[in-house]
């Protein structure tokens, strides 16, 4: 069986009722469901919240809210990887044998099913443990800079004179999709490492969403966005 696993907790602090706030149209959740259904790639798509208005929102979207997250997985320190863990096991228990399972954010509205289809198809044609999407930085990470004693100060100096063209590109978890080998995922492996593969998601379809500014920066991405594709 392929899971889609969505987390989405009731308890966000930074933006209160972050998983069902109202985003172009519609609670920001039900456009990782509506991604994640579109793909195709799922036999199964599930919610995994302790928040009873939530599982009602989500299942209005066709996903299944099979449980309710027990309440120590439920805190702003349970880890991601975790609670994913939990998700599979519980299917196994209950007889289902899972081989392929993918974290989706609730708050990823630029997903595609096509993304999340190419993840998959990825993962499935290699021996890696997860295929995740990532993104380029915008500047060359080796110019960056710290600030001690309100004075600038360059954490790798040796790369000040080295043209930005000639220094390595590198990127970062985009914040969307992590698909996992079942085992992979009970087994609680590194996510980000040597046996991931990257799946590389465009600068302008990527927007990190935890605080107001993030928010209404990814309401203005998503509006441009959705102008430019009619």
């Amino acid at each position: 069986m392929k899971l889609a696993v969505i987390p989405a907790r009731g308890g966000s602090k930074r933006i209160p009722r972050k998983n069902i706030r109202p985003f172009h149209g519609k609670p920001i959740i039900g456009w990782s469901i509506e991604a994640a259904l579109a793909s195709g790639r799922f036999d199964r798509v599930i919610v995994s919240t302790d928040d009873a208005e939530i599982a009602e929102v989500a299942k209005g979207f066709g996903a299944e809210v099979p449980f309710m997250r027990p309440a120590d997985l439920s805190n702003d320190v349970a880890p991601t990887g975790v609670v994913v863990q939990h998700a599979v096991q519980w299917h196994q228990q209950s007889g289902m044998a899972i081989d392929h399972c993918c974290c989706l954010y609730a708050t990823a509205p630029f997903v595609t099913p096509e993304l999340i289809a190419d993840g998959f198809d990825r993962l499935v044609g290699s021996e890696a443990d997860f295929a995740v999407s990532v993104t380029s930085f915008p500047f060359p990470i080796q110019r960056a800079c710290r600030i001690r004693d309100g004075r600038l100060q360059m954490i790798d100096p040796s790369a000040y004179l080295t043209r930005s063209q000639d220094l390595d590109e590198r990127f970062h978890d985009a914040g969307q999709f992590y698909w996992g080998r079942a085992q992979a995922w009970t087994e609680l492996r590194p996510i980000l490492g040597e046996a991931t593969l990257p799946v590389i998601v465009p600068r302008h379809r990527v927007q990190d969403i935890d605080t107001q500014e993030d928010w209404e920066r990814a309401e203005l991405l998503f509006g441009a966005l959705a102008r430019q594709e009619m």
